[in-house]
């Protein structure tokens, strides 16, 4: 399958907003190859055949599909590898013609769920409303939509937290094409909405929530809610909301919100280091070491070379008090990336209970590798495991308390995750 590759690298023209010719797309094609066959550390996860897929997506890049068409395919294929953190990157030019419509969805028992929309023109003529719940999608019934239209270009580590991607991007499509959505509201009634793919992968998506958001619930005890470790003001954030709090009432550390990022892994250790008293250890992880030597029949990726690299220690912080109160932790199948390392050294420190779903399974270090003409992609390179080498990427961290979301909970306002959590941190009863 190599013989041509360097013969096609040198005839390829530079990549711009043209069109991409044939030979443009079957570089690219072989650069995802190679990429993903010496760099993934999870190969014993892939049940396609990868170098058939290549095959396919190369003799598809021979015809005349459109950049949006071939972007997408490069995505299917991507898919494969299941790993929950892979990333095709086209150019900006190709990726601002993807987009969906400013609302966010959440799957409750593999339902899709409007739970935020964007105040803005359009929505307030389609009146999609919070918590109603979609359907179907052009006349087609959502869960064929989705596993017809959506899954297959979604990577994901564990079939739950592909779900919860797949929802997530389920309205998304050429940019300015128009949706019609059957909806159920939250009364019951049944009702059609049009909605238009407006906002481009470019371009800032309108409900990022903060960084952090905080309360004291009405039992005294304090939630904080993680929703980004990547920014770089999270942990002081942390420290302004927690403060010199004491209260009784505890702790509860919400990461359910916590989704993958490239980075944040530091800052979610930071945080960690403000409420222990004692080291605690990191996950410990390897990472294929390719030696064309070893290579072989039995092992044709070079798996059986590694190199390894024991599990670090988060100290207690010394510059100030630490929170000495009961924790707790809430995780979903959301839970991705730094916030995953945070569940491993928290597991690992007894520190308190992990309540909710299991994580997505979906960290370790990444290389977001360059191809030609502007595009890349990122692909997992290290296998991660607790401190004792138990491996928990590919299938997620398991809370000790499970609690699932259900949608008469989500209908009638009830948080059973977080009211677990309460009931946890709530004082004994005196006798």
């Amino acid at each position: 399958m190599l013989w041509w590759f360097p013969a096609v690298v040198a005839l390829a023209a530079p990549l711009g907003a043209q069109r991409l010719s044939v030979v443009d797309r079957q570089v690219v094609a072989a650069g995802v190859w190679a990429e993903a066959r010496y760099n993934y550390a999870y190969w014993d996860a892939v049940r396609a055949n990868w170098d058939s897929a290549f095959a396919a997506t190369t003799s598809y890049a021979a015809g005349r599909p459109s950049d949006l068409q071939f972007f997408r395919r490069l995505r299917r294929w991507g898919a494969l590898l299941n790993d929950g953190q892979l990333e095709v990157v086209p150019p900006s030019a190709i990726a601002s013609r993807m987009a969906r419509p400013p609302i966010m969805l959440r799957s409750i028992e593999r339902r899709p769920f409007i739970i935020d929309y964007a105040e803005n023109d359009e929505m307030r003529v389609a009146r999609p409303e919070r918590l109603a719940e979609i359907l179907a999608v052009q006349g087609i019934p959502v869960a064929i939509w989705i596993r017809d239209s959506v899954l297959p270009e979604i990577p994901g580590a564990t079939e739950a937290s592909r779900w919860e991607r797949g929802v997530a991007r389920m309205l998304e499509g050429e940019r300015g094409t128009a949706l019609q959505l059957q909806l159920r509201l939250p009364g019951g009634e049944q009702r059609g909405a049009s909605v238009t793919r407006s906002v481009a992968l470019t371009d800032r998506w309108p409900l990022v929530r903060p960084a952090l958001e905080a309360d004291t619930l009405p039992d005294g005890a304090i939630w904080l809610r993680v929703n980004s470790l990547a920014d770089p003001n999270v942990v002081r954030l942390f420290d302004q909301a927690l403060g010199e709090q004491r209260s009784k009432g505890g702790l509860v550390l919400d990461l359910r919100e916590t989704t993958w990022t490239a980075s944040g892994r530091e800052h979610g250790y930071a945080i960690l280091a403000r409420l222990i008293d004692r080291p605690f250890l990191t996950s410990r992880w390897r990472t294929p070491q390719y030696r064309p030597a070893y290579r072989g029949a039995d092992t044709p990726d070079s798996s059986g070379a590694w190199l390894s690299v024991p599990s670090d220690t988060v100290l207690p912080r010394r510059d100030r008090a630490r929170y000495g109160g009961p924790v707790a932790v809430l995780c979903s199948a959301r839970t991705a990336g730094a916030a995953e390392d945070l569940l491993v050294a928290f597991r690992n420190g007894a520190r308190g209970p992990i309540i909710g779903e299991p994580s997505a399974g979906s960290t370790g270090q990444t290389l977001l590798l360059p191809l030609v003409g502007g595009w890349q992609f990122r692909v997992t390179v290290t296998r991660d495991a607790f401190p004792d080498g138990t491996e928990f990427v590919q299938t997620g961290v398991a809370p000790e308390l499970p609690v699932q979301m259900r949608v008469a909970d989500l209908l009638a306002g009830r948080d059973a995750a977080l009211d677990r959590a309460r009931a946890y941190l709530a004082p004994a009863p005196r006798r």
